[in-house]
C-alpha cells in the first residue's frame, strides 16, 4: 500500500511540473481534515478544514474551516447544523489581491441505504452564504445533494466514489458539480485516509485536483463497566 500511494503521488507531481499558463491546465490538490466526535448516542460534533491549492503543493487557492452538531435520528438517517469559515484567493499566481471572505451556516440531511447489496450515501444541504469581497456585502443561497458509494475491496482497503449538484437558488441554477473518487486505506476501524482525484465544474471552468484527506472518529462518551 505505502508503495501504492508513493508512486500515485510521484506521477501526479511529475504531471504538475509542466509549465501551463491557466489554472484549468494545473493539476491543484485538496488536503483534508476531517473529524467527528460521538459526545453522546444521539449527538456527535463535526470538525474539519480544508486547504485547497492551484497546483499540488504551491499557489494557496482556499482555506475552509467548519464546526458543526450531528443528531442522529436513528442509524440511518442524520441530521446536521454547521458553520463555515472560507478565505478564496481568487487570483492565479498573485497571491493576496483579489481575496473573498465567507460566512456560511448549513442545515443537512444525511441517509444512508442499500440497494442489491451496494451501500449508497445520499447528502441534501441548504447553505446560506454571507459573501465580503472588496467592501461588498452579498448574500446567496444554494442547495447541493452528493450521492456516493463505498466499497470495501477487503479489510484495508476501500473505493469512494461520489457525485454533487449544486443549484443556486436565485439567478443561474446550475453552475457546479463535483466528481470524486478515492482509494482509502482503514488506519484503524474509525480512522482511514484516502487519496483521491477529483473533477471540479464551476462556472464553465473544468479543474482537475487531487484529492488527499483523513478521516477520523473519536467516542467520547463515558463508557459503562
Amino acid at each position: 500500500m505505502k508503495y501504492l500511494l508513493t508512486t500515485l503521488v510521484l506521477i501526479l507531481f511529475i504531471s504538475n511540473s509542466y509549465s501551463q499558463s491557466s489554472p484549468e491546465d494545473k493539476l491543484g490538490a485538496w488536503y483534508m481534515f476531517d473529524a467527528t466526535h460521538r459526545v453522546a448516542d444521539k449527538w456527535s460534533i463535526k470538525t474539519g478544514t480544508e486547504f485547497r491549492t492551484f497546483e499540488v503543493f504551491d499557489n494557496m487557492n482556499l482555506l475552509f474551516y467548519y464546526l458543526g452538531a450531528n443528531y442522529h435520528l436513528n442509524k440511518k438517517t442524520t441530521l446536521t447544523i454547521s458553520y463555515c469559515y472560507v478565505d478564496i484567493d481568487r487570483s492565479y499566481a498573485i497571491s493576496g489581491e483579489s481575496h473573498l471572505y465567507e460566512n456560511r451556516p448549513y442545515e443537512q440531511l444525511s441517509y444512508k441505504q442499500d440497494t442489491f447489496k451496494i451501500p449508497l450515501f445520499h447528502r441534501l444541504r441548504l447553505e446560506h452564504r454571507f459573501l465580503n469581497y472588496k467592501h461588498t456585502h452579498t448574500t446567496l443561497h444554494r442547495l447541493r445533494y452528493r450521492l456516493g458509494t463505498k466499497i470495501n475491496l477487503n479489510k484495508t482497503l476501500f473505493l469512494n466514489v461520489k457525485n454533487e449538484v449544486f443549484a443556486n437558488l436565485k439567478d443561474e441554477v446550475f453552475t457546479e458539480n463535483r466528481f470524486y473518487a478515492a482509494l482509502g486505506f482503514n488506519i484503524s476501524k474509525t480512522n482511514n485516509i484516502q487519496l483521491g482525484y477529483l473533477n471540479h465544474e464551476i462556472n464553465k471552468s473544468n479543474f482537475n485536483r487531487l484529492q488527499l484527506g483523513l478521516f477520523i472518529k473519536t467516542d467520547l462518551r463515558k463508557k459503562t463497566k
